[in-house]
């Protein structure tokens, strides 16, 4: 086998030579192992020729197979932008190769007409995302369409993996196996923490029934980071603002790199930065542009094509831009504030430098000193190969809940033959048969809360079959296909009508007409709302308001809230100190110190102190923003059973701040076990409104589950109609119908997502081992400032307000 394996790689390894390549091991390993019929999973650094691995084997067995017409392989990725890379790719190496190869993309973005070229003529590979698969489920006679399908590739499968579509692809995969037998899975997937879980859930639960590989590229991507460091180090850092003051460091490095992107961790924090270094860079006006997911699909095209023809100098953008796109005139890559995990840096350090062997240099720009400290923490976790696991979501009834509708509406299922195949996956192995039956009455019924209405009966049963008769239900379902929610969104239009983005209805409806906004590098003036349109013209006014979208900010992983705490316990050796970031930060430890402690990481740091705003009870984890905003409940809970008293909770990613008017017996509370981890579960649920948590979250399970219509094309419904709608729902299954699973999956997201219970419990009692050092300083420590100008920050302040209420503090606690 593996003699006629090198015969028919051949054009291949002749195909490589041509273009100056090498042939990488691990690259070698996938072409046998693909070839010999193997599953599996291909992990390897950013830039090291991961599409090559699995592209070229499945192109060289067509070409020694009888070469079935139709569709051989599909290629999944998670982003738009990768589709069209990985489209040019296939269609390089097919025409270097002289192989007749009719290559496909099928996105959200391609056309009705196109779409139905490729549904009577169907292209030999088609790169897709995870909803259009599921659209392809959808169509009558789909599984013609399959049925000489050979592999399945899933690209980037750690970014799938920790989101629900990565369960919509373990679904498509358990049905693909069944309508084509002896399919070949594979992923590609960056380096994770749980890649042996990752491999678990891309081949399902019989994974050892067949041939599967694990290939790791021993190749190590030498990334450089360096730090921009202001002149001088704060006293008092606070958040937010002293990026913006490090832009005259920026422009230099922009100006003297060919090419540069920008990362900043959210769209507001893209927008300002553009406007910011137009304002005292303008002769970058021309060749500097926008790349966000709001922003539309033309304005995006437009950038990913100037940035290969290295038309632009520099790019600000978003995470729109942080998986595997090719843009090999890059040679710079800027971080804007901490990006909170060290696999998502190394993505984006990786955007440069592109290409097998070459070195990726990132520079790192803080928005506060104290972010100085996770720049050497990612230093070293790039050096010691530190990353983080992808927790993947498991037990997603609402996701199940539309697949079953899925293919319902299509071809339609037998129950017992779909129960098996759905329990094959990782995500459903522990479905039981009660809960099997639920589903089912749930698709057919609306559940025994909703069997009196008619609209939720979608699903009949028909000669032993499950399926969908009303064309109006299954019009309804194809359009809401998918698991990615967001809260709904206005077009932005000029008054011409040329469309250039969307942005969230809660902020529009904030602004009157003739308002300045901000947004895709623009100054917009609102004329009107019409319907779901913002229509706007240019402004010529300087200032405008900042859109802000929901969901920006990014906890700290627990991979990086580790290396933190290392980083920590060496500043508390100032002798010994190598990282220049820690070194620059000297000044700022020692006023820590003098003031209050440095925790070692041994010890456990709580401060106590007044001020004219009341009482401070700081505590210091050093375990992330979610994780503190469930601690701080629960220790605010516990106190207040000793004592009646009310608190207001702030958090950062370092600690929380419990806040009250009058004074707060934390000595006490520590001796009582306030931190212990005893009744934490019961202490959780009393301390946090966790009944208004899952209302929350339930909105998006009951949109993806189809409980709530998000509207037709160019008529979607009003945010406000949505909510009410889903928490109707929510309301009726708490009072009539606890047991309901979206109901309870709701809870369960909520403590394993938001909460990270698990995660809680770990931090408490590492705590638990830790010595507990209080302290009482006169004034906020360097620690605790920041956590408080987060709390004034969230009390909806103009940004003037806001900097002159912090700089008064200042005042109030300098020495």
């Amino acid at each position: 086998m593996k003699e006629n394996n090198a015969i028919y790689l051949k054009p291949a390894e002749s195909w490589f030579s041509s273009k100056g390549w090498e042939v990488f091991p691990f690259q070698r390993e996938a072409w046998n192992a693909y070839m010999n019929g193997e599953n599996g999973l291909v992990n390897a650094p950013t830039g090291s020729g991961k599409t090559y691995s699995l592209a070229i084997p499945i192109m060289m067995d067509y070409m020694r197979g009888e070469k079935p017409k139709g569709l051989v392989a599909i290629w999944i990725t998670p982003i738009k932008a990768l589709a069209r890379e990985i489209f040019l790719a296939v269609e390089r190496a097919a025409h270097g190769m002289n192989l007749e190869w009719d290559v496909a993309l099928r996105t959200g973005d391609t056309s009705t007409k196109e779409r139905e070229r490729m549904k009577k003529n169907p292209p030999h590979f088609l790169i897709t995302t995870p909803e259009s698969l599921h659209l392809l489920l959808a169509q009558k006679g789909y599984p013609n369409y399959f049925k000489n399908l050979k592999t399945v590739v899933c690209d980037e499968w750690h970014e799938l993996l920790g989101s629900k579509r990565g369960v919509q692809m373990e679904l498509a995969l358990s049905r693909l196996k069944h309508v084509a037998p002896g399919l070949r899975i594979w992923g590609i997937s960056a380096t994770i923490g749980n890649m042996d879980q990752a491999l678990h859930a891309l081949l399902g639960t019989d994974m050892h029934n067949k041939p599967f590989r694990m290939i790791r590229a021993n190749i190590r991507k030498v990334i450089e980071v360096e730090s921009v460091l202001p002149d001088s180090v704060e006293e008092l850092p606070w958040a937010g603002h002293l990026g913006a003051k490090l832009i005259d460091k920026v422009i230099p490095i922009i100006k003297e790199s060919r090419s540069t992107l920008i990362f900043t961790n959210t769209r507001s924090f893209a927008e300002i930065w553009y406007q910011k270094l137009l304002q005292r860079a303008p002769e970058l006006a021309g060749v500097m542009a926008m790349h966000h997911g709001s922003i539309s699909r033309e304005l995006r095209d437009w950038v990913e094509n100037a940035l290969h023809e290295e038309q632009l100098k520099a790019v600000v953008c978003t995470s729109s831009l942080d998986l595997g796109v090719d843009f090999r005139p890059v040679e710079t890559i800027i971080q804007v504030g901490s990006p909170k995990g060290v696999a998502r840096f190394m993505q984006r350090a990786g955007r440069s430098g592109h290409q097998p062997g070459a070195r990726s240099k990132i520079y790192f720009v803080p928005t506060h000193s104290l972010e100085l400290i996770e720049a050497a923490a990612l230093r070293s976790a790039i050096d010691e190969s530190v990353v983080e696991d992808r927790i993947p979501y498991i037990r997603s009834f609402d996701v199940l809940a539309q697949y079953l509708v899925t293919l319902a509406v299509s071809e339609g299922f037998d129950s017992e033959q779909l129960y098996k195949e759905i329990t094959s996956t990782f995500s459903f192995e522990s479905v039981s048969p009660e809960e099997w039956r639920w589903l089912l009455n749930f698709v057919t019924t609306g559940g025994n809360s909703l069997t009196a209405y008619d609209e939720f009966r979608k699903v009949e049963r028909e000669d032993g079959k499950y399926k969908v008769n009303n064309r109006r239900i299954a019009y309804r379902h194809r359009l809401s296909i998918g698991t990615i929610v967001s809260d709904s969104a206005i077009h932005v239009k000029y008054l011409s009508g040329k469309y250039i983005g969307t942005i969230e209805e809660w902020f529009i409806s904030r602004l009157s007409p003739g308002d300045v906004f901000w947004f895709a590098g623009r100054n917009l003036e609102l004329v009107r709302i019409k319907e779901m349109t913002a229509q706007v013209r240019n402004s010529n006014r300087k200032s405008g308001a900042v859109p802000s979208w929901q969901g920006g900010r990014m906890p700290l992983s627990s991979q990086m809230s580790v290396m933190l705490r290392k980083k920590l316990d060496e500043i508390t050796r100032p002798d010994s100190l190598t990282d220049e970031e820690l070194i620059f930060l000297k000044p700022l430890m020692q006023i820590q110190k003098e003031r209050s402690h440095l925790p070692a990481k041994d010890e456990f740091l709580v401060e106590y102190f007044a001020s004219e705003e009341g009482y401070h009870l700081v505590m210091y984890p050093f375990e992330g923003r979610l994780v503190h905003e469930g601690i701080a409940a629960v220790v605010a809970h516990r106190i207040s059973r000793m004592a009646p008293i009310s608190f207001s909770i702030a958090m950062n990613d370092y600690g929380f701040e419990l806040l009250s008017d009058q004074e707060i017996p934390y000595l006490e509370a520590l001796e009582t076990d306030v931190l212990s981890t005893d009744n934490l579960w019961a202490d959780i649920q009393a301390s946090i409104n966790s009944v208004e948590m899952a209302r929350r979250r339930f909105r998006d399970i009951a949109s993806i589950a189809g409980l709530v219509f998000k509207g037709y094309p160019g008529k979607p419904l009003k945010d406000r109609h949505l909510q009410s709608s889903s928490q109707l729902f929510f309301d009726v299954f708490h009072e009539y119908e606890s047991d309901n699973l979206l109901l309870l999956q709701a809870y369960e997201e909520v403590m394993d997502f938001q909460l990270e219970e698990a995660r809680m419990r770990k931090a408490l009692d590492r705590i638990n081992q830790q010595r507990i050092i209080v302290r009482e300083p006169r004034k906020a420590t360097p620690f605790a400032f920041p956590i408080m100008v987060d709390r004034l920050s969230r009390d909806k302040l103009t940004s003037e307000k806001l900097e002159d209420r912090i700089r008064r503090m200042e005042l109030q606690f300098e020495d």
